[in-house]
């Protein structure tokens, strides 16, 4: 599956932006979604996940309340929409997919990667 992300930019601290993440292909409802970001000179990290049927999400502590993951199956998207945004979230957004089982946050267990987008917060 290739994965293309979309919707970063710059906001204002406390604005909203939402990313999009589409993907090709006919199998996308059968892959698990993550959104993972990356700032210079830190590992990339876990954000958020939703299991392929949408039933499950999972949140990083950091963006629990303000971030809210979801997929259209039919479109072959998911979102990431993030709310009362802080300067601490600037980085690339990256997308991923990973075929179902446990390990929702765990960065290895994903085989796709679309290219980021950058999201910049200013104070």
């Amino acid at each position: 599956v290739q994965l293309q992300a979309s919707g970063g930019g710059l906001v204002q601290a406390g604005g909203s932006l939402r990313l999009s993440c589409g993907a090709s292909g006919r199998t996308f409802s059968i892959y698990d979604m993550g959104w993972f970001r990356q700032t210079p000179g830190k590992d990339r990290e876990f954000v958020a996940a939703i299991s392929s049927s949408g039933v499950s999400t999972l949140y990083a502590d950091s963006v629990k309340g303000r971030f809210t993951i979801s997929r259209d199956n039919a479109k072959r998207t998911v979102y990431l929409q993030m709310n009362s945004l802080k300067p601490e979230d600037l980085a690339v957004y990256y997308c991923a997919a990973k075929r179902g089982g446990n390990g929702l946050a765990l960065i290895y267990k994903y085989d796709y990667w679309g290219q980021g987008t950058l999201v910049t917060v200013s104070s």
